[in-house]
């Protein structure tokens, strides 16, 4: 599974940004899937996942500002941001779960995209 994520920028704060991430190789309809941040100089960090049956989980620091959504026909997951804020700045990263499940924990994915660049100017 290759996972491609796209849709990063350069938002002022309280601007909106929608991430896309498209998988090929195979179907996704079966795996968790989740987007992760990483800014400079900090770990990785859980941003938003939901699970093969549609249930959704976020970070306390994105809850009613970030969505997360599938699209099984189209072997996509997006993420729209609103509201966002200079700390959004990161590397935004896509991941898979072959499981399915709805988990907050990088090490328990199975395959990751490349990443895309959000910068949130005050």
């Amino acid at each position: 599974v290759q996972l491609q994520a796209c849709g990063g920028g350069l938002v002022q704060a309280g601007g909106s940004l929608r991430l896309s991430c498209a998988a090929s190789g195979r179907t996704v309809r079966r795996y968790g899937m989740a987007w992760f941040r990483q800014a400079p100089g900090k770990e990785r960090e859980f941003v938003s996942v939901i699970s093969w049956n549609g249930f959704t989980n976020y970070a306390d620091s994105v809850k009613g500002r970030f969505t997360i959504s599938r699209e099984n026909a189209k072997n996509t997951v997006s993420m729209q941001m609103d509201s966002l804020k200079p700390e959004d700045t990161a590397v935004y990263y896509c991941a898979a779960d072959i499981e399915g499940r709805a988990e907050s924990i990088p090490g328990l994915y199975d395959y990751w995209g490349r990443g895309t660049q959000v910068t949130v100017s005050s």
